[in-house]
């Protein structure tokens, strides 16, 4: 079951994952009974609406003993390239909230759960650079609000980059490395 505002979200949810139910609601509003969950996972979410309200309402729908995960993808800036992406989108983030300001996780410890804990991993995003570099840079949020011009100039910003840069300057193919962060914590009371 999934949890969408947005109505064109919901719609393409559903069309891409036949058989998963897709619901209109917010982190602050889930049509969905209490106790209702054995989990519930937000991904490259939490940090647009980690506040007290949606995470009461998510105990509220989780069962005692239930867990509550958090996932988040991160751009590996080990990596030069990555490091020089990033400053070009960061300079463009404003005040939209990201994961990386850790503002979501002022809420933690938080009441009803216990502690928080966290891992995380490699992972890697293999595709042509247009689609893994391009395409996803242009996708973020606050990229994608850009006024035309700006975001014009983002993507050439981007295919400067990768054409300036050895690794990934004529490739049909290259993996974006990526950390991925996992956080989780169980519904005690």
């Amino acid at each position: 079951t999934a949890i969408e505002p947005v109505d064109a979200m919901r719609d393409r949810l559903a069309a891409s994952v036949p058989g998963v139910t897709a619901l209109a609601g917010s982190a602050e509003a889930m049509p969905l009974p209490d106790a209702s969950l054995d989990a519930l996972v937000c991904a490259q979410a939490f940090h647009w609406f980690s506040t007290p309200e949606a995470l009461a309402e998510i105990r509220r729908v989780l069962k005692v003993g239930g867990r509550f995960g958090l996932v988040w993808n991160v751009r590996d800036d080990a990596t030069p390239w990555v490091g020089e992406l990033t400053a070009i989108m960061n300079a463009h983030e404003g005040d939209a909230p990201r994961y990386h300001t850790g503002a979501w996780r002022r809420l933690f410890p938080a009441e009803g759960f216990g502690p928080l804990h966290e891992d995380a991993f490699p992972h890697g995003h293999t595709g042509t650079p247009e689609q893994v570099i391009l395409d996803r840079t242009l996708s973020v949020s606050f990229i994608a609000a850009l006024p035309e011009t700006e975001r014009a100039r983002v993507a050439q910003d981007v295919r400067t980059l990768i054409a300036r840069t050895p690794d990934l300057a004529g490739r049909s193919d290259v993996t974006f490395p990526y950390r991925t962060h996992v956080y989780w914590c169980e519904r005690k009371v």
